[in-house]
């Protein structure tokens, strides 16, 4: 007797936070998966193919935690009367809904389950989102008048078909003008945002290749399950136009041609724990059916409640729900990116979880000018992890609006989809490398990977150098070995130059007829430390035949043979 007493007791503590609030969700974590129907030995009993063929390529084993949580515990609980929102295989954990304080005690009884934490709470006052959480920052802020209106960025005279429009900045600062011109655009990998929502995503016609070619996967929402995702939030929209957006000279997006799910999350009108758990369940669905990366423009440092508030300490890829998770999704292969989030000029400062992560890229963001955002969340952990892993333009990255026009936004949230689409074309021109090789040789084609810092991270990737780094080939060091890398040579009507820097300076690039006349200059070109990758375009007017290539700095000159075949 005294034995339920005392179970009803601690009930009532874990439901009745104080007069203002009463605890509503709750994480139920069980003891083991005994007796459980699955078999590690079938594990397509619940891993779809897509998602066994990612472990097969990079010989990732099928381990407990993949297995499903043993499904008469998850009805046992829901036979108390509590309402199952989600449920997590790698925790072995599922989260509920329930305000009876019977309800948790019967619970509790229950021999398999190891105990409750409490993830949410109801309030008497109905709260108000906190204003610093980089998730918030939708960039509408900057944007005046029509895209016809702006001065639109001049496309590259090679460009064939591909009209980038205002959007052509944030995929050239990367070098995905020249991946997609190489007509790796995403074909065949699938990429799971975890948002908010993706209002009207199904009506507006930045979309409707996506819908043509049947690349929307899929829809799931794991805070109302069963909801409409296409009701909800604005900013996965935005998020998915960044990489899948197709309007030739309104937006192009990094990966117009990769598959989607699109996986809701994040409660928009709340922040609590919950929120962490919904983000694992989720990444936990992307695993299962097959995706290939995960981008998440989410971020969790403070709660409505501060008791749940994470300290700078917590930030170790260890301690936070959703960290955990994303670690956990990268050890199934999964690349996953992360918004570094947006308290760079805050009080707060840092990143947030699960940017934290080991594994996966978190993303800083910088403005058309290669110039670090005020907001943009610094480094490094406070285990002494370079983060943010790398930065992408996040300062006046173009998105599309409810209407379908284009608009510039700011925040961590829309460079970490400029990155995601980009990795998932990177991966998909080199479809036998694992998710760490990719990862890897992004951070090694950044402008600061000699020299990181908690600003920047590893700095600006370039994929084309990121792409010739997995192909085994050496990028040179033009300071000291006096050499670049070419390609394509023999051209057409465009080539590109690549090399690594020790330092910022001046070269001039000269194109000679084998006469010695000179046939093209370009001068004053801005070589800086780390990799530089830079286009010479507008040859297309030069005759059939061989050249000679003389490239000149301050220190060195090289010169070598190009060929132009048409």
């Amino acid at each position: 007797m005294k034995k339920i007493s005392f179970t009803i007791l601690i009930c009532l503590m874990i439901l009745t936070v104080n007069a203002q609030y009463v605890a509503s969700k709750f994480r139920v974590t069980f003891k083991d998966k005994n007796n459980t129907p699955y078999s590690i030995s079938q594990p397509e009993q619940f891993l779809s193919q897509k998602a066994l063929d990612r472990r097969s390529r990079q010989n990732i084993a099928i381990k407990s935690n993949d297995l499903p949580v043993n499904p008469w515990y998850i009805d046992s609980v829901r036979n108390t009367g509590a309402v199952v929102y989600t449920i997590s295989k790698w925790f072995n954990c599922v989260t509920i809904s329930t305000l009876d304080s019977t309800v948790i005690a019967q619970i509790l009884a229950l021999p398999f389950v190891s105990g409750i934490d409490t993830l949410a709470e109801t309030s008497a006052k109905k709260g108000v989102k906190l204003q610093d959480r980089h998730k918030d920052i939708d960039g509408t802020n900057s944007y005046k008048g029509s895209v016809k209106d702006q001065e639109l960025s001049a496309n590259f005279s090679a460009k064939k078909g591909f009209d980038y429009g205002p959007s052509l900045t944030q995929s050239q600062m990367i070098g995905m003008d020249y991946m997609h011109e190489r007509g790796f655009r995403g074909q065949g990998i699938t990429i799971a945002i975890l948002d908010a929502g993706f209002y009207k995503v199904d009506s507006i016609h930045v979309f409707d290749s996506l819908w043509m070619n049947n690349q929307i996967m899929g829809t799931k929402d794991f805070v109302q399950p069963g909801g409409n995702v296409f009701t909800r939030s604005t900013h996965g929209m935005m998020v998915l136009s960044i990489m899948g957006g197709n309007v030739p000279g309104s937006i192009i997006g990094t990966a117009p041609k990769a598959n989607f799910w699109l996986l809701r999350s994040e409660d928009a009108d709340t922040e609590y724990p919950v929120e962490e758990d919904n983000w694992v369940s989720a990444a936990e669905f992307a695993d299962s059916v097959g995706a290939d990366v995960i981008n998440s423009s989410l971020g969790y440092t403070q709660f409505f409640n501060p008791k749940w508030d994470h300290t700078y300490a917590d930030l170790n890829g260890k301690t936070c729900r959703a960290s955990q998770g994303a670690a956990l999704a990268s050890s199934k292969g999964i690349i996953v990116v992360n918004s570094a989030g947006n308290s760079g000029a805050g009080d707060w400062h840092y990143i947030g979880a699960p940017a934290d992560a080991d594994s996966i890229l978190s993303i800083g963001a910088v403005d058309s000018k290669r110039i670090l955002a005020s907001f943009s969340s610094r480094g490094p952990t406070p285990d002494g992890r370079v983060k943010p892993s790398v930065c992408a333009m996040g300062f006046g990255t173009y998105v599309s609006t409810t209407t379908g026009s284009v608009m510039p936004g700011n925040g961590t949230s829309f460079s970490s989809p400029v990155m995601a689409g980009s990795v998932a074309c990177l991966l998909q021109a080199n479809p036998t490398k694992s998710n760490m090789q990719i990862i890897n040789a992004v951070i090694a084609s950044a402008s600061k990977f000699f020299s990181p810092d908690a600003d920047y991270g590893y700095g600006i990737p370039n994929f084309p150098a990121a792409n010739l780094i997995l192909s085994g080939n050496k990028i040179y060091n033009f300071d000291s070995e006096k050499s670049i890398n070419i390609f394509p040579n023999p051209f057409q009507d465009y080539f590109s130059i690549m090399f690594y820097s020790n330092d910022t300076a001046a070269l001039d690039v000269n194109i000679y007829e084998i006469s010695g006349k000179l046939a093209y200059s370009k001068e004053n070109i801005t070589k800086n430390p780390g990799c530089n990758y830079i286009m010479i375009t507008g040859l297309g007017n030069l005759r059939k035949g061989n050249y000679l290539l003389k490239v000149v700095s301050d220190k060195n000159i090289y010169t070598t043979k190009i060929i132009k075949t048409k």
